[in-house]
């Protein structure tokens, strides 16, 4: 019998197809979009029957994480493959959680993101959506690697809750609220919340249709269902789901992400394409509650599993298994690295946290090359997992097993001390090299600084 075995895999090693060299990336992300806010991760409120075919024609990725619980962390981490707190973007002194408009702070043009990587090695780039990452000339998108950036440079919400802190800063001058932005220029203020989702899928479909003939990385980050209160979403989906204005955005996300599969049947490069599908964290605490993190315990803006395990999708015809599941730790950290060794593209020599993760979604099903996952919230380290076991730090640590309980409900720590001791450990290692509240790690990278910010006017 296990000859037998033996041989079948032999033979299917044989006759795997091989990818091709520099095939195409799209990663879509939504924005505090929750874990159970989706079809294929169960749930039964939301319409999603792209999505539904998404996973059935790929893997869902069920232990994924964004390395934040907030958006402007989670996306460092994802462009960096870093840690937020390596790279100076986990918490600022002007901004705090999250970079704010003015913001002297943002993305250091030292680092080399995903777009900069695939871009030296001849791909297309695009980043269509919200960015997040500095609203300053020299933080844009264009500035970081993209050929293209059509968007919101930071989120929906900042409208006139940021208005007296902008006008502080700008002492009296007029700051144009939400500016919709074309490249490095202002071209609506305020931006239409309700045509976002349209505006973005539009200029991807665009992007695919001009650059099909050569390797592209899309990047799609959507802005809905958004960090305002009150999600957004076009004519044709308001008022139609079962949950509100964020059943409505969540349903115009999957009609989005089945214009972009469309597209790459019509332009005959399905097979050629890579597509990720998830979100920068989970789905933050409302009243009465909107997204779902179900079946995870905790709400997006923590180191709770709600907050920083967010559902992921990954799709690419014949090179991943249609309709299979991993449960291997993998992060948004993965994805630089990952693309990188797909299309070739040469990294420098610096020290990042993502580790190539291609084997875990080809058919080898290969197990995590991570050892430990470290939960950040801002700058304090507050907890650390293994394949298996989760320590909240402190005073008196909380150990779970996310095998048994991602919703974290019974606390183990008085029946395994041995694991304890192992996990903080591992904490005390990341503490010494990325340090946690005021101690300073002895490997991090200066956040970038502009020296005279000024608005984004039109």
């Amino acid at each position: 019998m296990r000859l037998l075995l033996l041989l079948f895999l032999i033979h299917c090693s044989l006759h795997a197809k091989v990818p091709p060299a520099q095939p195409n990336f799209i990663l879509i992300m939504a924005d505090n979009l929750g874990y159970g806010d989706i079809g294929p991760f169960g749930s039964r409120l939301h319409r999603t029957p792209n999505l539904d075919r998404m996973a059935r024609e790929g893997r869902k990725l069920t232990s994924f994480y964004s390395a934040s619980g907030v958006c402007t962390p989670s996306r460092a981490a994802l462009m960096t493959g870093c840690y937020p707190r390596r790279v100076g973007l986990d918490w600022t002194p002007e901004d705090g959680h999250v970079l704010r408009p003015l913001s002297p702070n943002g993305l250091h043009p030292n680092e080399i993101t995903i777009a900069e990587a695939l871009k030296k090695a001849g791909y297309a780039t695009a980043c269509i959506g919200k960015w997040h990452l500095g609203d300053q000339a020299e933080f844009l998108p264009t500035r970081q690697g993209f050929d293209y950036y059509l968007g919101l440079p930071y989120s929906d919400d900042m409208t006139h809750a940021t208005g007296q802190r902008i006008g502080e800063r700008l002492r009296g001058n007029q700051w144009p609220l939400l500016p919709w932005m074309e490249n490095d220029k202002v071209i609506e203020a305020p931006a239409n919340r309700n045509l976002m989702t349209q505006r973005e899928t539009a200029a991807a479909l665009k992007f695919i249709a001009a650059n099909k003939n050569k390797p592209f990385f899309l990047y799609l980050p959507h802005n809905m269902p958004g960090s305002s209160r009150q999600p957004f979403a076009s004519e044709a989906f308001r008022g139609q789901s079962k949950n509100g204005a964020w059943g409505d955005a969540v349903e115009e996300l999957d009609w989005a992400a089945g214009q972009i599969f469309d597209a790459l049947k019509k332009h005959n490069i399905d097979e050629r394409t890579l597509v990720i599908w998830t979100s920068d964290n989970g789905a933050p605490r409302r009243n009465p509650p909107q997204g779902s993190n179900a079946p995870l315990g905790g709400w997006g803006y923590t180191t709770a599993e709600g907050g920083m395990r967010v559902p992921a999708l990954v799709r690419w015809p014949n090179f991943i298994p249609a309709g299979s599941v991993s449960d291997e730790l993998c992060t948004l950290m993965d994805l630089h690295p990952t693309f990188a060794k797909l299309a070739g593209a040469q990294l420098p020599e610096r020290k990042r946290d993502g580790q190539n993760i291609w084997p875990v979604w080809s058919p080898r099903n290969a197990k995590s090359p991570h050892d430990h996952f470290f939960y950040y919230h801002t700058h304090s380290l507050q907890a650390v997992r293994d394949a298996r076991w989760k320590l909240v730090l402190g005073q008196n640590p909380k150990l779970y097993d996310l095998k048994t309980d991602s919703a974290e409900k019974t606390n183990l720590a008085a029946k395994h001390p041995e694991i304890i001791q192992r996990l903080q450990t591992a904490a005390a290692r990341a503490t010494a090299e990325l340090g946690s509240g005021e101690q300073q790690g002895l490997r991090v990278r200066p956040v970038g600084r502009a020296t005279k910010p000024t608005p984004r006017i039109r």
